[in-house]
């Protein structure tokens, strides 16, 4: 059997495991993207549009390269896990799903009025899919790394950011804008 006949018959046990992990990564990606790991909230924000990737526009300066560097990284594990779970796609498929997906969310935070929608995360976002595709496939190239093995990273990987999300939550300093942000934190307790 070839390494690509191998690696498209997985077990349907994996399987499943991959499809809760995916599952639990996507509501992870979403809470990050659209709430920054705060509470989640509705309305408060004007609506902003920025068509032109990584351009400034008119009372909006171009994205921060932390904040692109974030959005590609974000998104890695998208192109894994679509690359365990559809094999057989090709690399367009894996691109135009996390196009999509990230197109989903920037119009999600315009709907909801919750963050400004910009063109340049989701050219980032693609490419990060497109990243994380690349790196299994570099994976996939060494003979020990079977779609078992890459199940167990993605594993670790998932639970460890959804670790690290619940301690940033539960820490007692948190980050905000200058402005003092949309929505701030109660330090009082009422019984």
């Amino acid at each position: 059997m070839t390494p690509q006949g191998a690696a498209a018959q997985v077990p349907q046990r994996t399987s499943t495991s991959l499809v809760v992990l995916f599952g639990t990564y996507l509501a992870l990606l979403a809470w990050i993207v659209l709430w920054k790991l705060d509470v989640p909230w509705i309305g408060g924000v004007q609506r902003v549009i920025k068509i032109v990737p990584f351009a400034a526009t008119s009372g909006n300066g171009a994205s921060a390269p932390l904040e692109v560097a974030m959005n590609l990284v974000i998104f890695i594990p998208f192109g894994v896990y679509l690359g365990l779970l559809a094999p057989r796609w090709s690399w367009w498929k894996v691109g135009a799903s996390a196009a999509g997906a990230s197109l989903a969310l920037e119009i999600t935070q315009y709907v909801l009025a919750i963050g400004s929608t910009d063109v340049t995360d989701v050219v980032v976002n693609t490419a990060g899919g497109l990243a994380g595709l690349g790196l299994l496939a570099l994976a996939r190239r060494h003979s020990a790394v079977t779609t078992s093995t890459m199940t167990r990273i993605c594993s670790i990987g998932t639970v460890g950011a959804v670790l690290a999300s619940a301690i940033f939550v539960a820490a007692p300093l948190h980050m905000t804008p200058p402005d003092g942000g949309h929505l701030q934190r109660s330090a009082t307790v009422s019984l």
